[in-house]
């Protein structure tokens, strides 16, 4: 298997298009169709759908793509343990997080790790949970960094306890108490993340046995909290989410307190990749200090 090719036809079927592969791998896009109709004549099978909106992989195709990301995951570790060995480490680093991770922390770690590793290029994949854990299973991430649930299989390396709060107008009755109990809000419009499924506020809510009617909901919290400055409902979240998007709103603790691990997975087949042992060196070092 040809494994520029194999690596093009991954970041197409990623992004869902041939030209931002082009611009990815400094190729034209004429190039680039032309390698992956020679791709799909080496498999001997059509492997891209072409759309209006872009590219998605064929049904047979989908039976090939894990064995594709093994390959292509096999040559990386290769290359990068190649490259420590010569002194000058290099490659490319996948990270998967969530926004608020994304966000506050990374950027830190990120550019530190970056000062001694310039040859290492860092992909940083955010979203939800599920986004997260998807990306990791999928091997499109050598690293996630989200809360911690019991049904991880990757190696977990806690970070920082960070509690939940909800974040409510400041003009709203709830505003003048210093915490809240779940009862306060058990009848109050909530708005839910996640479209519903965020996984740290629907722990709060089954631990509680509560089961919450919503008018709205939306992929990110960020989109959530905005919602609340305009009184259009109370969030549960985490308070890392909030940093810096206080001022329209009042955060209230629960009580008794409530709290989820952050912290990284790494799949247990990525532990020796040096990239990826570098930057978790980095990331504790600076993120549990």
């Amino acid at each position: 298997m040809d494994l520029l090719k194999a690596k093009i036809f991954l970041y197409a079927i990623d992004s869902g298009s041939l030209t931002k592969a082009a611009t990815k791998f400094d190729y034209t896009p004429s190039g680039i169709s032309h390698m992956m109709s020679a791709f799909e004549k080496d498999v001997g099978f059509p492997l891209l759908t072409r759309t209006k909106n872009g590219v998605l992989p064929t049904e047979n195709a989908q039976k090939l793509i894990p064995i594709i990301r093994a390959e292509c995951q096999w040559d990386e570790r290769f290359m990068q343990t190649a490259s420590e060995i010569r002194g000058m480490v290099s490659g490319n680093l996948n990270i998967a997080a969530y926004s608020s991770i994304a966000t506050h922390w990374l950027p830190t770690v990120i550019r530190e790790f970056h000062k001694d590793y310039p040859n290492i290029s860092v992909n940083l994949l955010d979203g939800v949970w599920q986004e997260v854990e998807n990306n990791l299973e999928e091997q499109k991430a050598d690293i996630g960094f989200y809360s911690y649930q019991p049904m991880i299989r990757h190696h977990w390396i806690p970070l920082r306890e960070d509690e939940m709060v909800v974040a409510v107008p400041k003009n709203h009755p709830l505003a003048q108490q210093e915490a809240v109990r779940i009862s306060d809000i058990e009848k109050e419009p909530l708005i839910m993340p996640a479209f519903g499924s965020d996984i740290d506020v629907v722990n709060v809510l089954k631990e509680e046995n509560i089961k919450v009617e919503y008018q709205f909901s939306t992929l990110q919290n960020y989109s959530a909290l905005g919602m609340v400055e305009k009184e259009m409902g109370l969030l549960i979240t985490n308070q890392l989410i909030t940093k810096g998007r206080t001022n329209n709103l009042k955060l209230l603790p629960f009580d008794p307190p409530r709290y989820i691990t952050l912290g990284i997975a790494v799949p247990l087949e990525n532990r020796r990749i040096p990239a990826v042992v570098k930057f978790v060196e980095y990331a504790k070092r600076i993120l549990m200090e």
